[in-house]
Formats: structure tokens, sequence, C-alpha cells
């Protein structure tokens, strides 16, 4: 295990004090295989259980560990294996998963997480009966419960995209933004589509427990956008070189402070220790901005030309930081550019610079895709369709994650602004293309994988 000294933690106190640095997540994911037997009530009361034990002092440990370190320490959350295998063969109809997600929901709030992810399906091949159930529920689970999050994996590299899952989830997007309309489609900000969605993402709304992982893992997400952009204006108008060498070393400082606390949290709670996700996640809070970021490098505001560019060596120098820095970097690890969580984003989409097409050709290079955007809530389920088969497109030839979360904000257009709080923030709402996809979504089937899937 590698070694940290509490001094290296000690030198980042500017960072924390001054700078936004902070670590974002700990979460701890726990596998429910091994609930996966009896009728429903005895996997709702078995789960149940198995959580409130194994995650019973989650929220002590990450306190204790923030108030010695000095580390701030924003959420501790957890992910659980992918629920549609859980229910397989005893939830009959939507309403059984939607049981479950209300007993997951009772665990959570048990423990006092802030989240529980791993209300999925992964169907980037193809669908079975109970995946098909566990996502016709997601309106229901995401309206009827407080902090579930839900994610399906619709595409891969290697499997191509189900377009019948695409299809159906513009339609599962679009109820489950009118189960929630009273507090702005809230729903949809806790669902995400995945293309190759990875198996220890701590992030949510798409963190699940991978089924390749063991039985309990901790993994531990870090922020620091603040930090890296404080770190560039000591080098305004250098050199590329200059630049990409100081936001490397800012990234290794950064992900040392995420090692301490994953290591720590892992033997306090005497769990394994999975990775640490260094990514710039931003907040709503002034000066923690990836879009920030992009103007030091050197743009008016994000969304001017250069921006993908800028953001490709943003995120190509933060993973060659922290790679250095752990030997455990997974997740996501890289810049997300979340529009309603990053103020510098909602300053650009409120100016009309970024645009969804714009927001797209940047997740060919970002860490994610497009994130916690709103768009006029008469959207139609299959344009819905539409834009999250070109984002999961982009993941599948390129072989990186890509996801979509959108929120048809019901009630609201062009214009409005819709709010949802905490670290979802705010968002104007987006204007999307009117030219119909209607033909193209609603053909059946899938997309086959790309001539680079056959690397064996």
């Amino acid at each position: 295990m590698l070694h940290i000294d509490q001094k290296e933690v000690l030198a980042t106190n500017t960072m924390i004090e001054k700078e936004n640095l902070d670590v974002r997540t700990i979460t701890l994911g726990i596998s429910l295989f091994d609930c996966a037997e009896g009728d429903l009530s005895t996997r709702c009361r078995k789960i149940y259980d198995k959580i409130t034990s194994k995650a019973e002092n989650l929220v002590r440990v990450g306190e204790e560990i923030s108030r010695e370190f000095g580390i701030p320490i924003v959420n501790k959350r957890i992910s659980v294996t992918p629920i549609a295998m859980i229910g397989a063969g005893v939830c009959r109809v939507p309403e059984d998963y939607v049981e479950i997600a209300r007993a997951l929901d009772r665990a959570a709030g048990t423990v006092g997480v802030n989240f529980l992810g791993g209300y999925s399906a992964l169907v980037e091949k193809g669908m079975s009966q109970a995946d098909r159930l566990l996502i016709e529920s997601i309106p229901d689970a995401l309206s009827e419960t407080g902090v579930i999050c839900s994610s399906v994996c619709v595409g891969s590299t290697r499997a191509g995209i189900n377009m019948d899952a695409v299809h159906l989830m513009g339609e599962v997007i679009r109820r489950t933004a009118e189960k929630t309309k009273e507090q702005d489609s809230l729903g949809c900000a806790k669902l995400v589509v995945f293309c190759n969605a990875p198996d220890d993402n701590p992030f949510m709304a798409g963190a699940f427990h991978g089924v390749t992982m063991q039985d309990e893992v901790v993994n531990v997400g870090v922020s620091g956008p603040g930090v890296v952009k404080t770190a560039i204006e000591s080098v305004r108008g250098q050199s590329f070189d200059v630049l990409c060498e100081t936001i490397k070393k800012t990234a290794f400082q950064v992900t040392r402070v995420g090692q301490l606390v994953a290591t720590e949290a892992a033997r306090r709670l005497e769990v394994p220790f999975g990775i640490v996700d260094l990514s710039l996640a931003p907040t709503p809070a002034i000066g923690d901005s990836v879009a920030d970021i992009l103007c030091e490098i050197g743009l008016s505001e994000a969304g001017a030309p250069g921006t993908t560019a800028a953001l490709a060596l943003l995120n190509d120098q933060v993973k060659k930081g922290g790679l250095m820095a752990s030997s455990s970097v997974g997740g996501l690890s890289g810049a997300f550019i979340p529009v309603s969580e990053d103020q510098g984003m909602i300053s650009a989409a409120r100016s009309g610079a970024l645009c969804i097409e714009k927001l797209e050709a940047m997740t060919s290079v970002c860490s994610v895709g497009l994130d916690m955007i709103a768009i006029p809530g008469n959207t139609s389920a299959a344009t819905i369709s539409g834009i999250i088969a070109d984002e999961m497109a982009i993941g599948m030839i390129n072989g990186k994650t890509t996801a979509a979360r959108l929120i048809p904000v019901i009630g609201k257009g062009v214009g409005d602004e819709a709010t949802f709080g905490g670290l979802l923030g705010t968002a104007p709402i987006m204007p999307v293309s009117k030219a119909s996809c209607e033909a193209f979504v609603s053909r059946t089937g899938r997309i086959p994988a790309p001539v680079n899937s056959f690397r064996n």
C-alpha cells in the first residue's frame, strides 16, 4: 500500500481554505448478490439489513477523518449491485422493483448517506425481462424515494448501442419528468444513461457496484477546480508546456489528498480500498468552476472557439498528474462539465455562448458527457432518445465513457430556469433542435459495435 505522510496533506491547507479543494465523496460499494434469494419481501429485508450493517459506520468514519485531517468530505454515499439483477426472478411487474427502491431508500436514511446509487440495469447488448421491468419502474422509483439514483448502460464499444433501450429511455425520462414536475422535474437529475459505464465510479447519479468487484470496496472522489484555476493563474500568458506542467503538478497534489482519505477510510471501515477518482467536479459556488479554468487558459467564456481543445488539454493533464500520485486511479477521472453545477457553464449558457451542440463536441474529450442539462418541458421522447443516441455514439466510437443526464423541465421553456438545490444547482433551459428524429429512434435492434472493438 502506498505510504502517505500527513505532512503532504498539511501542505494543501491553502487549497482547502481558499480554493475549494474537497473530497467530494466517500462511496462504499456493497454487493447484494447474497440478497437475491427468497420472495420479494425477503429480498427487501435482506437488502435493508445488509446495507444498514455494512454501512453503519460510514458517515461517522467520514466525519472523523474530516475533523482529524482538516479535509472537507462533502458526501458519504453507497453504491450497490445493479438492482435489475437482484430483483430478477421475483419481480413480476414494475411495482415490485419500486418496492426494492423503497427498501434501499429506507436503508440509506437509516445510515445517513447523501445518495445511494445502483438502481440500475446494464443492457448494452439486450434487455432481459427483469431489465425492462426495472427501467419501466424508474419514474415511480425516483418520484417516491429521496436519495435513490438510477443509471442504465445502453451501449459499449464492445457491444454497440441497444437502440431499443435508447428509445425506451427517452420515454422513461419524459415520465420521470412528469412525475416530479412540482420540483422542476428533479427526478431526472438522479437518472443517467451511459455508454461504457465504469464499475468503480464513486460519483452519482451513475455509481453502481460492479459485478466483477469484491463484496465491499471504498472508492473516493476528489475535486479541485478552484485549485487548478489558481495554479494556472500564476503562469498566465506562458507556453503550453508550462501550462501543462502546472496542471499536472496540481493534479498530483490533489490526488495525494484523495489517496490519504481513501486509505484511511478503508482501514477504519475494514473494507478494501478501490480507487481514487480525480474528477474536476464543479459546484455552483463561485471559484469552483471548470468553465473558469477554461477561461483562465485563454477563452473569453466557455463555448468560445478553442473550448474543445482547451478541455482536451485540461482533461489529459489532470489524468497524467493523478496517475503519478496513486496506483489506483479509476472511475471517471478527468473534467466534468455539468451545466447546472458549474457557475461558469451556467453563465455561458445564459449568454448563448454555450449550446447543446457545443457541449456535445466537448463530451468527446471530457470525463463524462451531457450532464445536468435542462431542456424545454415539451421536448418529445423521440428527441430525448436522439440526443442520447448521439452521446452514446461518441462513447462507443472513441472507446470512452459518455453519459446523458437530461432534464425536460415540465412547464418551462427556453428563457426560464430550473432550480434543483444543493450541489445540483440551477440551470437555464437550453434550446434543442426542432428537427425530428422519430423515424430513426423508432427502428428496432442494435447499432453494431465499431470495427475498433475487435481487439483480442
